[in-house]
């Protein structure tokens, strides 16, 4: 995907990680990684490139991973990715798919990248907000992985391009179950809420509600900013976990005391449901 920050390593970091998620959202590993890459090399230095992959690379590192390659296009815009191979036994296998009823759903990072990247562009987000996004986004959903294998984990997603809302209505659609989505209790980043009251929402997050409308029933009562929020268009979120109640509290536990401190409680698996469907209360 093309950069959400300025800075060139810490994108290649950014980038990485969230090719890496899509193996760790269904238990798995990763073991290799190739780089995908789309660069105007006659416009732009090649230290900038240099950079991206240095970031990239420290990144596959960090997940045990290693580089085997990649491919290079010349393009107008810069582009950056991997291809990820891993492993998982297959009996183990997660995916969105079994949410069972009574579950609870656990988030493990806050929502709100996207409106501080399209604040970023606009030049409006603090140094503040620029350093947890940074933090947020280049975060490995490693640690999260291995806490799972200790608990009786039903589905599970990463939060990416869809936002929270959007991918909870893809998990209820595969598991066909009606979810409920608890608003107060999802972590946010605070400045993206800001952002969010001032209008600064991403063009992906607006259609993100409107494909997901007819399946989605929201309470009025919710402030508009955080509804937005919840359909905000992610870049290497955190996962979502449904696994029963009697579990919940003890995962969530072993979450923070593995370091991811703003994991929560987020939700309900509440009955079943043929086509689907996303509560919002």
């Amino acid at each position: 995907f093309t950069p959400i920050v300025d800075d060139p390593y810490f994108f290649g970091q950014i980038a990485a990680a969230n090719a890496l998620s899509d193996v760790y959202a269904m238990g798995g590993k990763p073991l290799t990684a190739m780089n995908i890459v789309c660069f105007p090399a006659k416009e732009v230095s090649k230290d900038i490139l240099k950079e991206i992959l240095h970031g990239g690379l420290d990144k596959i590192h960090e997940a045990g991973a290693i580089l085997v390659g990649g491919h290079s296009v010349e393009d107008p815009e810069i582009k950056y990715g991997l291809s990820v191979t891993g492993i998982v036994h297959p009996k183990k296998i997660l995916t969105n798919a079994g949410a069972k009823v009574g579950d609870i759903l656990i988030l493990t990072k806050p929502i709100g990248i996207g409106v501080i990247a399209t604040a970023i562009k606009a030049n409006l987000a603090s140094y503040e907000a620029i350093k947890k996004l940074i933090n947020i986004a280049a975060t490995l959903n490693d640690k999260v992985t291995k806490v799972m294998h200790f608990f009786s984990i039903h589905a599970c997603t990463d939060v990416t391009g869809f936002g929270l809302a959007g991918h909870l209505l893809e998990m209820a659609i595969a598991s066909k179950k009606e979810i409920e989505i608890w608003a107060e209790n999802v972590p946010i980043i605070p400045e993206a809420l800001e952002y969010a009251s001032m209008g600064l929402i991403p063009a992906g997050s607006y259609a993100n509600k409107h494909f997901c409308e007819n399946l989605v029933e929201i309470n009025e009562k919710i402030p508009l900013p955080k509804i937005d929020l919840l359909f905000d268009a992610q870049t290497s979120g955190g996962l979502i976990i449904a696994l029963p109640e009697k579990e919940a509290n003890n995962c969530l536990k072993r979450l923070k005391e593995e370091g991811i401190k703003e994991a929560n409680i987020i939700g309900q698996v509440l009955k079943e449901h043929q086509k689907g469907k996303i509560k919002i209360i």
